[in-house]
């Protein structure tokens, strides 16, 4: 059973920091690509930042580039989100997201979600 649990959510003033954390279980995590989505109130899941398997692609959401900065450690089964320069239109419930391609079936699992709240 795969398990995804993210931490480090929390109320935070505008211009401020966070660092998010996926913490994985149940499964090779090295084989999974990771992924942050965010979903605020009345607006759909929209995806913030992927990273490959082997680190070797990363990819972010037009808004959020130049302020959140996805990384892993395979050894840890960990996937972080690092977000600088909050806005208040980055409050969002943020889950993390494993997702791999075996033999033609795609997998994919998701977290709980850590709510992000930016206000002053």
């Amino acid at each position: 059973q795969v398990q995804l649990v993210e931490s480090g959510g929390g109320l935070v003033q505008p211009g401020g920091s966070l660092r998010l954390s996926c913490a994985a279980s149940g499964c090779t995590f090295s084989n999974y690509a990771m992924s942050w989505y965010r979903q605020a109130p009345g607006k759909e899941r929209e995806l913030v930042a992927l990273i490959t398997s082997a680190s070797d692609t990363i990819n972010y959401a037009d808004s959020v580039k130049g302020r959140f900065a996805i990384s892993r450690d395979n050894a840890k089964n960990t996937v972080y989100l690092r977000i600088t320069s909050l806005k208040p239109e980055d409050t969002a419930l943020y889950y993390c997201n494993a997702k791999r391609n075996r033999a033609g079936v795609s997998y994919t699992y998701w977290g709980q979600g850590t709510q992000v709240t930016v206000s002053s």
